[in-house]
């Protein structure tokens, strides 16, 4: 397994069903990621399980099992959500094989990074895959469009080994990217000033934050840019004689 496939996890959210586990488990690791994560599973661990998964049960005994998304994706750098349809305000989206390329540079710049799956009947809910930097999709057949959780898992942990095997030049980015817990204290942090300067009303939220989110999300922040960000809203909470945010 290559550094950059160690820096990737699969992360299943609230799997319903413990052979689709299983069978997930065994298409990671015929693919080489082994770093399976389970946000609130209906039933884990279970024999159904480890009968899917055949050779992989070394994945299911190493699984983290979480409470909550935020927990599994707080250290990650880069979060992917795999989606297939279209949402009331639209996200960034990458196909798959273009979202793969995306998720080894991230790895190999040495960044935590999370593919997000969701339920099998309704997949990742609207507040999950907001998130997320961009939001992934798998091209499939308009006549027959269903596409299990296992087989998903499948696609996209081949294209993910596949662009792990593709030459590239190596032009680290010169600071880590920020993770999702960086992100969630910066948005937290900006709506605190947008109320103070009464620029945002909590009362008559509308979208606002929703797209406030998205733009931060799609320019893939650094560390050092977040400590700008931050750095500007303290000054700000100082000008109005605020305490500054220490979160």
């Amino acid at each position: 397994m290559s550094d950059s496939l160690d820096k990737i996890r699969v992360v299943l959210v609230n799997t319903s069903h413990p052979g689709n586990i299983g069978a997930a488990a065994r298409a990671m690791k015929i693919m080489g990621l082994r770093r399976l994560y389970l946000v609130a599973p209906k039933s884990f661990p279970h024999e159904k399980a480890v009968w899917r998964s055949v050779g992989a049960v070394d994945l299911l005994e190493n699984a983290v099992v979480v409470e909550s998304l935020d927990q599994a994706v707080a250290d990650c750098g880069l979060v992917v959500g795999a989606s297939a349809r279209e949402r009331r305000i639209p996200w960034p989206t990458q196909d798959v094989r273009t979202a793969a390329g995306s998720i080894v540079e991230a790895a190999t710049a040495g960044n935590e990074v999370a593919v997000l799956f969701g339920r099998e009947d309704r997949g990742l809910k609207n507040e999950e895959l907001q998130k997320c930097q961009f939001h992934l999709t798998i091209p499939t057949s308009e006549d027959y469009s269903a596409l299990n959780l296992a087989a998903a898992v499948q696609v996209v942990a081949y294209e993910i080994r596949m662009a792990d095997q593709q030459p590239r030049a190596d032009q680290p980015w010169d600071v880590k990217l920020a993770t999702a817990d960086d992100l969630e204290r910066l948005l937290i942090h900006y709506e605190q000033v947008m109320i103070a300067l009464d620029f945002y009303d909590p009362a008559t939220p509308k979208q606002l934050l929703t797209r406030i989110r998205r733009l931060f999300l799609r320019s893939k922040l650094d560390k050092m840019e977040i400590n700008i960000l931050r750095g500007i809203l303290g000054a700000t909470e100082k000008a109005l004689g605020r305490p500054r945010d220490n979160t």
